[in-house]
């Protein structure tokens, strides 16, 4: 396994072959169609150069980028940047199958591999149990999120399950499926309650009717999003579906990312991040911004803390930075981070650090400095497949150290810890 050093070039290589928007179905399939992806769209990896060469490559493929018409925030790297980082990479597991989608909640590190979450120990990544085994019959996990005690997961089958972990026995049990069988009964009778998803069928609203691709928790609401191009909202309290917009999207919806304050992010692959509010004179959640400047399908979103940045990742390589401008929570972007070869599959913000998990196969890790300018610290290599999920495992341990869990489609996950020097102005994140 290697770690690329942070002298290579945090540029793009040259145009890949594959410039359109990827179909609906290129998407919304499981592990073997995003590695035909990363095999189509991504070169492969170069041998690490001489630094002298790695600098001198640097400057040179700066000019080498995607979406050009959209300003770099990237800085060029000193020699002090090499001195204020280390990294150290753990192999934890293999699995027979692809990683689909990580989390952590309390004192633990959820893996889901196909339609099956793991559990383990997120201090001595110890396995604990696993659960949703049986039932093949949902599909593959697309998202987890946590609603207080409770642990959801999104799945193929269109549908968000709901857990209650017993911590005497460390069992899983399932105490819901959304929509619920009540929410069902109550809507079932009336015709106005049921929509059309394709010719001749129609479901009822509160339904998804293809995969759940992802979730988000805000306060008592939790927000899902679905190929189907619709967006739900669902009470936590009740587990009922209060809201639906069912074309949320032109095409299949992959990304969603709630701020504090209740603004709704999603990102699909129409090349297009929709942002929506609730205004107090309104019942409904309204449409208040279109963010167009992908060039191909958005895949993942991310947000800071005070939700003043998002960060979006796409098909055409590169994470776009994007500025709240006012009061209302429209965003402008303001520049673009380039170097990965192939499609941003997921991202990560913690402290002043954003993380790019790619179909090239390596994770990018980024510093915000005090100027709004971003340094491209380190480039974490050995995933033999694309990587699909990343998530903050510990931090805080000490001063400048901050540890990841990366999973790809090759089944392996591992754990990253970076350690940075003082000077460098990573705070603990707590």
């Amino acid at each position: 396994m290697k770690l690329r050093s942070w002298l290579l070039p945090c540029s793009t290589a040259a145009k890949p072959s594959c410039n359109k928007p990827p179909e609906p179905s290129y998407l919304s399939s499981d592990g073997s169609s995003l590695s035909e992806m990363s095999a189509n769209c991504s070169s492969s990896l170069t041998s690490t150069p001489s630094s002298d060469t790695s600098y001198s490559s640097l400057q040179t493929n700066l000019s080498l980028q995607s979406l050009p018409s959209i300003p770099s925030l990237q800085k060029l790297p000193t020699i002090t940047d090499a001195l204020n980082v280390s990294v150290s990479q753990h192999h934890l597991a293999s699995f027979k199958l692809p990683i689909s989608h990580l989390a952590v909640h309390g004192a633990y590190l959820y893996v889901a591999t196909a339609h099956e979450i793991n559990v383990y120990d997120r201090i001595t990544f110890s396995h604990i149990t696993a659960f949703n085994a049986r039932d093949s019959s949902s599909g593959s996990v697309k998202g987890i999120s946590f609603l207080r005690r409770e642990i959801l997961t999104s799945h193929q089958d269109g549908k968000i399950r709901v857990w209650n972990l017993s911590e005497k026995t460390k069992q899983f049990k399932l105490v819901n499926t959304l929509p619920t069988v009540n929410d069902r009964l109550r809507r079932f009778i009336l015709p106005s309650n049921y929509v059309n998803v394709r010719r001749h069928k129609k479901v009822l609203w509160i339904q998804h009717a293809d995969a759940v691709t992802g979730l988000a928790v805000n306060g008592d609401s939790v927000y899902s999003v679905s190929w189907d191009r619709s967006l739900k909202i669902w009470q936590g309290s009740n587990h009922r579906c209060v809201e639906s917009v069912k074309a949320a999207h032109e095409d299949a919806i992959n990304a969603v990312a709630v701020s504090a304050g209740g603004t709704v992010y999603t990102g699909s692959a129409d090349r297009k991040i929709r942002v929506w509010t609730k205004p107090e004179t309104e019942k409904r959640h309204v449409l208040v911004a279109t963010l167009e400047k992908h060039k191909s399908a958005v895949n993942a979103l991310a947000l800071n803390d005070d939700g003043s940045l998002l960060f979006s990742g796409a098909c055409d390589r590169s994470v776009l930075v994007w500025e709240r401008e006012d009061s209302a929570n429209h965003m402008a972007v303001i520049g673009a981070l380039r170097g990965h070869r192939n499609a941003i599959l997921c991202l990560m913000y913690v402290s002043d650090l954003l993380l790019s998990g790619s179909a090239d196969r390596t994770v990018r890790v980024w510093q915000r400095g005090p100027d709004g300018s971003f340094n491209c610290l380190s480039v974490l290599e050995g995933h033999k497949k694309p990587v699909k999920s990343l998530v903050v495992v510990s931090e805080g341990e000490s001063d400048g150290v901050v540890s990841v869990c990366s999973g790809s489609l090759d089944g392996e996950l591992k754990s990253w810890k970076l350690s940075f020097s003082p000077n460098s102005n990573i705070m603990n994140c707590r």
